[in-house]
């Protein structure tokens, strides 16, 4: 990790932020162990997560690609913003919390087993291009599961097929409704992201401890 001891996150969001609001508690409650967010970035100027981030008076910024690019490009131009304000905010680790674009290039091996993505759905089941938001509860009832909930992942060159950090479960009710079963699986991301990025967290201090690194005496409540 570039700052020892302490997880820098730079956290990526597309809406509203919940699972952002619950990191940000977390962090106020010591529940993130040593990791504290740096900054938050968002692929859409209108998304509330970036309200949110400033009321937390936490960086709040904006990434875009060129829309007259082809979609490979765009997802290759923002990737490559985005490392770069990884990069500039010396990130140790990234965090999707409900981030909507695909990322790749070098993004994706800088930040290899550094990164991790919240889905919707108990992956390997229901994931993949296209599959986000409402799409993947109507798939799920669709389907006649008997119980869905998410899944928190290492983000790899593919879409949702990295290693599984932990998945948390609910039952499908016989009367859920695609708003329904979203909204009892939005609690249970809440505690998913939470528990993930500690999760990582005590995973980069074993590797750093392994490596013979000591940890840094930087205050973990300190803004860059």
């Amino acid at each position: 990790m570039a700052s020892k001891g302490t997880l820098r996150l730079l956290v990526l969001v597309s809406g509203g932020g919940t699972n952002l609001q619950a990191l940000v508690d977390a962090e106020c409650t010591g529940r993130l162990g040593t990791a504290r967010i740096v900054a938050v970035l968002s692929d859409r100027p209108e998304a509330f997560a970036l309200e949110r981030a400033k009321k937390a008076g936490i960086p709040a910024l904006v990434e875009t690609a060129d829309a007259g690019l082809s979609p490979a490009r765009r997802r290759r131009e923002l990737s490559d913003r985005i490392l770069k304000r990884a990069r500039e905010y010396h990130a140790d680790a990234l965090v999707l919390a409900g981030f909507l674009s695909i990322l790749e290039g070098e993004l994706i091996a800088a930040y290899s087993g550094r990164m991790i993505n919240l889905h919707p759905a108990l992956l390997p089941k229901f994931g993949g291009m296209g599959m986000y938001g409402e799409r993947v509860h109507q798939a799920v009832l669709a389907a006649g599961e008997s119980e869905s909930g998410c899944t928190v992942h290492l983000v790899d060159t593919g879409t949702d097929t990295g290693e599984i950090l932990l998945q948390r479960r609910i039952p499908v009710l016989h009367d859920d409704t695609p708003e329904s079963l979203a909204e009892r699986i939005h609690a249970e991301e809440h505690l998913a992201i939470v528990e993930a990025v500690a999760v990582l967290a005590r995973r980069l201090e074993c590797e750093m401890g392994k490596k013979g690194e000591q940890p840094s005496m930087r205050n973990p409540k300190e803004r860059p």
